[in-house]
């Protein structure tokens, strides 16, 4: 079996980008008060929720800018303090109309779809994935990571006011995929046990080996356990939406709760 490629998608920045600019032009002001499925947020917040992380990276990463911090900043935890971070980008734009909002995306969003498009795949990231378990990742995974939020949050816009779905979801699903070894790490198999997961037309592999999971491209023969579900079902499942994934379990079914439990996003 294959050991996964390294995801290089700056190039989709843009073109994503582009999409969310169309949609954000196309909304009624009706639409713009859609609830979503992001907790208590309606379409309005999940843009100032983009355009927030867009200014911070671009202040943080491309800048270098430090913001001060309270002393307590991680108390809980980094989940807590993003989930923080997001909750006062939000509040903030409350002030701001939706015309501004749209004009501040074309502006930042612009600027951030070329800096992430100019970085060094290959160097080391300003961030690191937490939610694949490292502490220490490659710019293309940090890169690709942010490539999940812009398109998982701009694809709630679009199912909550009813327009066609996102395109650009294989490199999304890929990377969610990556944190499989890290969700799998507390499960324990006899060596050689395999589980896969198939999503539309494409397959990943982690097999116990020396006493951890291995992470593998493709699908492998026999395996113990065979998880089979939709693209659409999977990236919802991966960025904690709480639906039923309709997955296809064959072989030993106990190996299948961590895959359809997995959370490929922080908060």
């Amino acid at each position: 079996m294959r050991t996964p490629e390294p995801i290089l998608v700056g190039h989709l920045f843009k073109p994503i980008h582009d999409e969310l600019i169309s949609l954000l032009r196309s909304l009624s002001a009706e639409e713009w008060l859609a609830p979503t499925v992001a907790g208590a947020w309606n379409v309005r917040d999940v843009a100032a929720h983009l355009l927030d992380t867009a200014v911070r990276r671009l202040s943080m990463h491309r800048d270098g800018y430090a913001p001060p911090l309270p002393p307590d900043a991680f108390a809980n935890g980094l989940t807590g303090f993003v989930n923080g971070l997001n909750a006062t980008g939000v509040a903030y734009a409350q002030r701001l109309s939706p015309t501004l909002l749209i004009e501040l995306h074309e502006h930042y969003g612009s600027q951030l779809a070329e800096f992430l498009a100019s970085l060094d795949p290959f160097a080391d990231a300003h961030y690191s994935v937490s939610w694949a378990g490292e502490e220490k990742s490659a710019m293309w995974f940090d890169v690709a990571r942010e490539l999940t939020e812009r398109w998982h949050h701009q694809q709630q816009i679009r199912d909550a006011v009813g327009r066609e779905p996102l395109g650009y979801r294989e490199p999304v699903i890929d990377t969610f995929m990556r944190a499989l070894p890290f969700t799998y790490r507390d499960v324990d198999a006899p060596a050689g046990t395999s589980i896969v997961l198939r999503v539309d037309d494409a397959a990943w592999t982690i097999v116990r080996e020396s006493g951890a999971w291995q992470l593998y491209a493709d699908a492998a023969d026999s395996p113990t356990t065979t998880i089979t579900m939709s693209g659409d079902a999977a990236w919802r499942v991966f960025t904690k939406q709480r639906i039923d994934p309709h997955a296809r379990i064959e072989g030993d079914a106990r190996y299948a709760d961590a895959a359809l439990g997995m959370i490929s996003i922080i908060g």
